[in-house]
């Protein structure tokens, strides 16, 4: 399908060349896994064959790229645009920045259907809707109404992926498109993207960092390390003997799927349990972007968390997660129900008392670029949470670059701005932030689903390191078992709302009673694959 040699992109940054001597082809009716670390130059590499790169300060100095013959090198701006979205397409890691606020999904379908298709504006919707039917919406006619903020990051992720298959291209650049998706939903899309692969005969490149959607899937494996590729071949040979260190060393961070074994009951304290809580999502819409119905998003849900604990809550999108860890964090308001903190009630509580209990609980967020604010230095973002709460400057700038420390980030970072750091450097000052009010819990939703194998590892072992060593509680949400088969002492099942099933982690993955548990098991990416133990001296 294309082919590139000795491609060279310029630019200023840790090293003169972001690619060099990167040769890789994809064939037709193959998926080839491009893998590396963050900053290797895998997104680098997917932007120049769509040729979205920023020319001129990042450019292609030499070399060439072909899609079925055709130099895409040689091509005008105008051509492209009429290759791109038809001949090839390419499925964004982050939806939300790549989809149109202003603008409904369907409207956004469409546009890919005006612009390469003679379709009628009745044959573009039918089309849309069957689209967004096969990447499994669950209601397709109200989402092609909705806005991209009235769905769910998992469903916001399936509508970018119904929008690159719409018109079945010739070949299918997938950056990282399954990372916000929990498992029977990536399943899903596996299996569709395989369809696809095998009665169009489209080649696919697929960036992940998730090995076992790399088991799953991959014909093909290519490792990319500082612009450079260290290793490729069948994806059998890899994944069973990888022979380049750094290859042993993506796979050595794979978290396992075994949980470790049961823990005896601890006798520790309650420190927050949730009764009864229900949360309901009034209709939206109106008569020009049509009617949706309301979502009970929380239904009756209850739980304890006991201090030193961590409690995994596990589900698939739109089941209610992170609804629960906003309510529980008093970001959202419940239709009703309690939170206590040691006792105390943080929902009913007044706004100066929400002030001193705001104190005992903390979030990390999935997402640390979006929840920094970009204009603060690091110093003045960890310490601004114990200033607003009374404490004197200068003692809580020196207590922040303490933090700095206990994540494990150098005193200079302190003057640092967040676009200087790495996402997962992002992530731990996310959690110094968090650290800086001295909790006793700390909801993190979805804190390391974005990083890549090696980094999750590190952000997981801080933060059970720092658990055991400040006698922290954490309210974990993810969508990865793996990660809460590691985490997480034990899990909530969470269905539409409910939880469906909850104990012990090692006990619920090994003998899980509810059909949901069982599906959500059987679903994980590369299940069967057993990673090779790697040594990585």
């Amino acid at each position: 399908m294309f082919a590139t040699s000795r491609l060279l992109c310029r630019r200023g940054g840790d090293r003169p060349h972001a690619l060099w001597d990167f040769n890789l082809t994809v064939g037709e009716g193959e998926i080839v896994c491009l893998v590396g670390e963050s900053g290797s130059g895998k997104s680098l590499a997917a932007n120049a064959v769509m040729r979205l790169l920023p020319e001129p300060h990042v450019r292609v100095s030499q070399g060439t790229i072909s899609l079925d013959g055709q130099d895409l090198l040689s091509l005008s701006e105008a051509e492209m645009r009429a290759i791109r979205g038809d001949r090839m397409a390419m499925i964004f890691q982050e939806p939300m920045t790549a989809l149109n606020p202003q603008k409904t999904v369907g409207w956004q379908i469409d546009e890919v259907l005006r612009l390469h298709t003679n379709l009628n504006k009745a044959g573009r919707k039918a089309r849309a809707l069957e689209i967004l039917g096969d990447v499994h919406i669950p209601a397709p006619a109200s989402t092609y109404n909705a806005y991209p903020h009235q769905i769910s990051g998992g469903q916001r992720q399936r509508v970018m992926i119904a929008m690159a298959l719409v018109l079945k291209p010739r070949l299918i650049i997938a950056d990282e498109p399954t990372t916000a998706l929990d498992v029977t939903t990536q399943k899903q899309i596996l299996k569709l993207i395989k369809d696809l692969q095998q009665a169009q005969g489209t080649g696919i490149l697929f960036i992940t960092h998730d090995f076992g959607v790399v088991a799953e899937i991959a014909d093909r494996i290519a490792v990319l390390r500082l612009g450079e590729l260290v290793e490729q071949g069948p994806a059998a040979q890899i994944l069973r003997s990888p022979q380049h260190p750094y290859t042993r060393k993506l796979i050595a961070a794979v978290p396992a799927l075994t949980p470790p074994p049961e823990k005896p009951a601890s006798g520790e304290p309650l420190v927050l349990e949730a009764r009864s809580l229900r949360k309901t999502f009034a209709a939206r819409g109106g008569y020009l972007s049509g009617k949706r119905n309301p979502v009970i998003a929380v239904k009756d849900l209850s739980f304890q968390l006991r201090r030193g604990e961590t409690l995994g809550v596990v589900g698939e999108s739109g089941s209610g997660k992170t609804t629960v860890s906003r309510i529980v964090t008093r970001l959202l308001e419940s239709d009703s129900g309690e939170v206590r903190i040691d006792g105390r009630d943080l929902i009913s509580a007044s706004k100066t008392e929400l002030r001193a209990l705001r104190k005992d609980i903390q979030m990390v967020f999935q997402d640390p670029m979006a929840s920094l604010n970009p204009r603060r230095r690091v110093v003045e973002l960890i310490a601004q949470g114990p200033i607003v709460q009374g404490v004197a400057k200068d003692v809580a700038h020196a207590r922040a670059r303490e933090l700095l420390s206990l994540v494990e980030l150098p005193p200079a970072a302190a003057e640092r701005y967040p676009h200087e750091f790495s996402g997962g450097q992002r992530q731990r000052i996310g959690i110094a932030r968090a650290l800086a009010m001295e909790p006793r819990v700390i909801v993190a939703d979805e804190p390391v689903s974005a990083l890549d194998v090696s980094v999750q590892a590190q952000v997981l072992k801080l933060l059970a390191d720092l658990r055991d060593r400040l006698h922290l509680s954490l309210l974990f949400v993810t969508h990865d078992l793996r990660v809460a088969a590691q985490l997480c002492d034990k899990v909530i099942v969470m269905s539409k709302g409910e939880i469906v099933e909850a104990g012990p982690t090692a006990r619920v993955f090994a003998n899980p009673e509810h059909p949901y548990t069982r599906s959500l098991l059987d679903s994980i990416p590369g299940r069967d694959w057993e990673p090779p133990v790697c040594n990585v001296a």
